[in-house]
């Protein structure tokens, strides 16, 4: 018996080193084995954030609000980390809202000068985005952005569209109330053009409309700042997301912060509390249905790659 419980302790200091040799520089080794742990249990595919508290966290700190928003976007990197670590899929990102415009002239520059040097620093070859294979899209409604902003957003979607392994969700600028609006315009000029018809309109091609389609809906969503508020973020997308509100200002997220919440997850998910429903393809539509729907969506997305190839 004491045999097999010495077997059994070297069997685990040789998995601790294990992990320790397969964690990441920044990651400690004590992290690497709970990240570990963490594994064996249900991951999401799909994680949302909205990052919030970069000017809460400045006053704390008492530095400059720019210099706040820079915290920000070194965390976003080194949450994306983690993520991928943990293996989700894809992470989603609410960057700036639509209402951000309604800001001080002098912090909405600051944040654009900001958005521009981050995209161009996702651009090198050998840079993060490129190293991980991160597919970065950029959701919303892009044609209110600064033309240098949306030349340097283009180039890196543009870069990293055939990249397989994760993607990242960028929302900038974004409010669901005009991913919805937008929608559902999208679908009366199919119907006005002759494009669709009136029976093609339902629930799942709406949803297929959404800035999102392409990927599932979110399995967990998390808020930092302690406000319990979605501030209009993928409202039509959260209806079976598990909600996660925390105090901490996001500059300050830990992957402890985020352990534990995929620790809940994982209760939730292991209770049946959530029902994880996807988007699925409406099988009771006909084939010819099918068909002006598929070729609808199909021009949807040409146009908006063709919008993109302006500024390339």
């Amino acid at each position: 018996q004491r045999r097999g419980t010495w077997g059994a302790h070297l069997f685990f200091a040789s998995s601790c080193l294990r992990f320790v040799v397969r964690s990441k520089p920044e990651m400690r080794w004590y992290e690497s084995v709970a990240v570990e742990v963490i594994k064996k249990g249900a991951i999401p595919k799909h994680v949302a954030f909205i990052m919030d508290g970069n000017r809460r966290y400045a006053q704390k700190n008492v530095i400059e609000r720019r210099v706040g928003h820079r915290h920000g976007f070194t965390k976003l990197k080194q949450a994306l980390e983690w993520c991928l670590y943990l293996g989700i899929e894809v992470v989603t990102v609410y960057a700036f809202s639509i209402e951000n415009f309604k800001r001080s002239q002098t912090e909405v520059s600051e944040l654009m000068t900001l958005a521009k040097e981050k995209f161009e620093e996702m651009l090198p070859e050998e840079g993060f985005m490129k190293q991980k294979g991160i597919c970065v899209r950029v959701l919303g409604a892009v044609h209110l952005l600064p033309q240098d902003v949306q030349e340097s957003m283009a180039k890196v979607v543009s870069q990293t569209f055939n990249n397989k392994n994760a993607i990242l969700n960028v929302c900038f600028p974004y409010t669901s109330t005009e991913e919805i609006h937008h929608a559902a315009v999208s679908i009366v000029e199919g119907v006005s053009q002759g494009s669709l018809q009136v029976g093609d309109v339902n629930e799942n091609l709406f949803e297929r409309c959404l800035y999102t389609a392409e990927c599932s809906r979110p399995d967990l969503l998390i808020r930092t700042s302690g406000e319990i508020r979605l501030s209009d973020f993928l409202l039509w997308q959260t209806m079976d997301t598990r909600l996660c509100f925390m105090s901490v200002l996001w500059p300050e997220l830990s992957l402890w912060d985020l352990l534990w919440n995929i620790l809940l997850y994982q209760r939730d998910t292991a209770t049946h509390l959530l029902t994880g429903v996807a988007s699925k393809q409406d099988t009771l539509q006909t084939k010819d249905s099918q068909e002006r729907i598929n070729q609808f969506l199909l021009s949807r997305r040409q146009a908006h790659i063709d919008y993109l190839k302006q500024f390339l």
